[in-house]
C-alpha cells in the first residue's frame, strides 16, 4: 500500500515541501522562516497535545507565501487578510494534528525503509541526472534549517494520514443513475438553423459628416488617447545578473551535455505492418501474396497483424525482428523472418531518420542550463539579501554594487514599450519581462519596493525582481485632426453595425410572432449548422451561439453578435447521448464523479476527526500568531 502512497507524493511536496522551500523562503528570508522554532507557545490542544506556535506560524507563512505568489507580488496583504490566513493556518494545524491522533489510535506505522524511500524520490533532493543526491539532500536541509528528523517527522505523518485517506475512498463508485444524468447532459448535442448577416454585406452608410465625426470623437476619447506612461527603477537578480560571479569550465558543459545526450541525439525510428505465421511455409505464402500486390486488410486476415508505429529498434519485441526491420528498405515486404516469437513478414510503411546535435551547436543551450544549477544556490542567498536591504529602508539606488544586480530605468506603458512603440530594453525573458511590467502598473506613484519571485516557468531560470514608480504620465486625448481618419473608420463601422443589427432584430421579431426562419429571412440563406456539444462546440458554430443554443426549446430563436456579424438562430433537433455508442467518455464520466464523491468523503472525514478531537483553542490564538509575525528588531 506504501508504494501506491508514494506514487502521490509529488501533490503533496508541490503543496507543502516546495511552499516551504521556495515560496517562503523568497518572501521572508530563510533565517527568517525558523526564528521562531525554539518558542514553547501554545495555542491551545487538540487530541491530547499542544498546538505549537511555532507549527501555526509556519503554516501562516507558507499560505501567505501562495497569496502573495497568486497575486505576483503585486499585492500587500491587509490586516485584515493577514487575519484570515492566520485562522486559516491554525485550523490547518488543527486539522492536522486530529488526523494524526486518527493515525496512531488506528495503529498504523510507516516503516523506515518505506519512509527513507519516499523522500529519495523527493524532486528537490535529485542531482542533475535525476537520481537521489546525498549532497543535494544534505545542502536543501541546511540551507533550510531543516534536520533529518524533523523531515522524517513530516513525511511520515503525511504517509500515515494518506493510508487513512486511501482506505476511506477505497470502493468508492458512482452510482449509474448519477453518471448516466451527468454523461448525458454533457455528450448531448444541439443543431441550429441559422441566418448569418455579416457586417461585409451591409451597404456603404453615406459619408459622415463634420458634425457627427466630432460628436463620435467626443464621445469616444478613450479611444484616441495616449497610454499612460510610468517612468521607473527596477534591480533584477536572475541566473544571467549572477554569470559574472559563476565559473563554468568545459568540463561542466561536457558533463551536462552527457547527461541530456536523449535531448540532442534522436535514434531513428520506423512505422512497420508484420504479420505473424505457425511456420516458415506459411511466412513464406503471406510474403508471395503481399509482394504480389494484396494490400494490408486482405493480407492480415487469418493472420495475426502488428502495427508498430513510429518505434526505436530497441522498443521492437525481438531483438532479430528490430534489426531485419532496421535494414529492410521503405515499402517492400521482407523475406520471413525467425524470431523467439516465430516467423513474421513485414513491410515497412514509414522511416523518420534520426538526428545527432553536437555539444558546439547546442552550446548556449547547455551552458544556459549549466548557469541556472549553479546560480540556484547562490541567488536564493543574494535574494534574502536584498530583501533584508529593502526591509531595512534601502532604496533601489542604495542596494550594495557586490550583489550581481542588474539596474534598469525608464520610461514604458501597460504593454512595456517605450514611446516610440518599441519594447523597453527589459533583460531576460518575455515571462520575466511581463511580470515586472504588470507589478510595475499594479503600483502607486512613491510605493516602497519589494523583491517579487519571478514567474516559475522563466526559460532562463529562477529570477526576482523590485521596481519603484518615480513618476506618471496619465492618458491624453489626441487631437481630433490628428485622428480625423481614425473616427472616420470608426464611425462607418459603427454605422454599418447599426444597420445589420436593425435586420438581425427584425428576423428575431418575426421568428418570435409566429413565422418560420425561413420566411423571416426573406431572401437570405438559412443554413444548418454542425451538431455542437457544449464544452467544445463544432466547427462552424460561433462560440457565442453555444450557451444560448443550450437554453432554447424546439424552435425558439436567439440572436447573437459574433465580430464578423449577426446570426440570428432556431433551435432545430436535439440529439441525446447514448452511452452505449461511447463507453470510453462514459467511464471517464464515471471515473470522474468517483474522484470527486471520494474528495467529498475525504473532507467531511477530516471534519470529523477534527471534531471528535474536540480541539481547545486560545481566544488570543490569532493575535498570538500575527505578534510572532512582527519583524525583530
Amino acid at each position: 500500500m506504501l508504494a501506491s502512497f508514494r506514487r502521490h507524493l509529488n501533490s503533496w511536496y508541490a503543496r507543502l515541501f516546495f511552499l516551504l522551500l521556495v515560496g517562503t523562503f523568497v518572501l521572508w528570508g530563510v533565517g527568517d522562516v525558523f526564528r521562531n522554532l525554539g518558542d514553547n507557545g501554545s495555542l491551545g490542544s487538540v487530541a491530547g497535545q499542544k498546538i505549537d506556535l511555532a507549527q501555526v506560524q509556519l503554516a501562516y507563512r507558507q499560505q501567505l507565501a501562495q497569496v502573495a505568489q497568486m497575486f505576483g507580488g503585486k499585492v500587500d496583504p491587509t490586516p485584515q487578510m493577514k487575519r484570515g490566513i492566520a485562522g486559516q493556518a491554525l485550523e490547518q494545524v488543527i486539522t492536522q494534528a486530529a488526523l494524526n491522533a486518527a493515525v496512531h489510535g488506528m495503529g498504523i506505522g510507516v516503516s523506515e525503509d518505506a519512509l527513507r524511500q519516499a523522500i529519495a524520490e523527493i524532486p528537490a533532493f535529485h542531482g542533475a541526472n535525476g537520481q537521489f543526491d546525498l549532497t543535494q539532500y544534505q545542502t536543501v536541509l541546511r540551507n533550510n534549517n531543516l534536520t533529518e528528523p524533523m523531515l522524517l517527522d513530516l513525511v511520515r505523518a503525511d504517509l500515515g494520514q494518506r493510508q487513512v485517506m486511501e482506505a476511506a475512498r477505497a470502493g468508492i463508485v458512482s452510482p449509474d443513475v448519477l453518471t448516466r444524468a451527468v454523461f448525458q447532459f454533457q455528450e448531448e448535442k444541439r443543431v441550429a438553423d441559422a441566418v448569418v448577416l455579416p457586417f461585409s454585406a451591409a451597404p456603404a452608410p453615406p459619408p459622415a459628416t463634420d458634425q457627427q465625426l466630432t460628436r463620435w470623437y467626443e464621445n469616444n476619447k478613450d479611444r484616441y488617447s495616449t497610454p499612460e506612461y510610468r517612468r521607473i527603477k527596477a534591480v533584477i537578480l536572475s541566473p544571467q545578473s549572477l554569470a559574472k560571479d559563476i565559473q563554468i569550465t568545459d568540463a561542466d558543459l561536457q558533463g551536462d551535455y552527457q547527461q541530456h545526450i536523449a535531448e540532442y541525439q534522436q535514434p531513428e525510428k520506423r512505422s512497420v505492418q508484420v504479420l505473424l505465421a505457425p511456420d516458415e511455409d506459411h511466412a513464406r505464402a503471406i510474403a508471395t501474396l503481399w509482394s504480389g500486390g494484396a494490400d494490408w486488410a486482405t493480407v492480415q486476415k487469418d493472420n495475426g497483424p502488428v502495427e508498430l508505429n513510429d518505434a526505436t529498434e530497441k522498443e521492437f519485441p525481438s531483438p532479430e525482428l528490430g534489426r531485419a526491420v532496421f535494414a529492410a528498405p521503405l515499402d517492400q515486404v521482407s523475406a520471413p523472418v525467425k524470431s523467439p516469437f516465430g516467423w513474421q513478414v513485414f513491410k515497412v510503411t514509414k522511416i523518420t531518420p534520426g538526428s545527432s546535435r553536437s555539444l558546439d551547436e547546442v552550446r548556449d543551450q547547455v551552458r544556459a542550463r549549466v548557469l541556472a544549477e549553479k546560480a540556484a544556490d547562490l541567488i536564493y542567498d543574494r535574494a534574502g539579501k536584498v530583501q533584508d536591504a529593502l526591509a531595512a529602508g534601502s532604496s533601489l539606488d542604495d542596494l550594495p554594487g557586490d550583489l550581481g544586480l542588474a539596474a534598469i530605468a525608464g520610461t514604458l506603458n501597460a504593454q512595456g514599450n517605450t514611446a516610440d512603440g518599441k519594447p523597453a530594453p527589459i533583460p531576460g525573458s518575455d515571462e520575466l519581462r511581463s511580470a515586472m511590467v504588470q507589478a510595475a502598473f499594479a503600483m502607486k506613484q512613491g510605493d516602497t519596493p519589494h523583491l517579487t519571485e519571478g514567474p516559475k516557468d522563466d526559460p532562463d531560470g529562477q529570477a526576482y525582481f523590485a521596481v519603484t514608480v518615480e513618476s506618471i504620465t496619465p492618458p491624453a486625448p489626441k487631437p481630433f485632426d490628428e485622428v480625423k481618419d481614425a473616427v472616420r473608420a470608426d464611425w462607418t463601422r459603427d454605422a454599418i453595425r447599426h444597420v445589420q443589427e436593425e435586420a438581425a432584430a427584425k428576423i428575431l421579431a418575426a421568428v418570435k410572432g409566429g413565422q418560420t426562419l425561413a420566411a423571416a429571412a426573406g431572401t437570405l440563406p438559412v443554413v444548418a449548422l454542425p451538431a455542437t456539444d457544449r464544452s467544445s462546440g463544432a466547427p462552424g458554430v460561433p462560440t457565442q451561439l453555444i450557451e444560448p443554443l443550450f437554453s432554447l426549446k424546439l424552435g425558439e430563436p436567439t440572436m447573437i453578435e459574433t465580430s464578423d456579424g449577426f446570426t440570428v438562430a432556431t433551435l432545430a433537433d436535439i440529439q441525446e447521448a447514448d452511452p452505449n455508442a461511447n463507453p470510453i467518455g462514459y467511464g471517464q464520466v464515471r471515473d470522474g464523479l468517483a474522484k470527486a464523491i471520494g474528495d467529498d468523503v475525504q473532507s467531511v472525514l477530516s471534519v470529523a476527526l477534527r471534531t471528535r478531537e474536540n480541539p481547545k483553542v486560545s481566544p488570543q490564538a490569532v493575535d498570538m500568531v500575527l505578534q510572532a509575525q512582527q519583524p525583530t528588531p
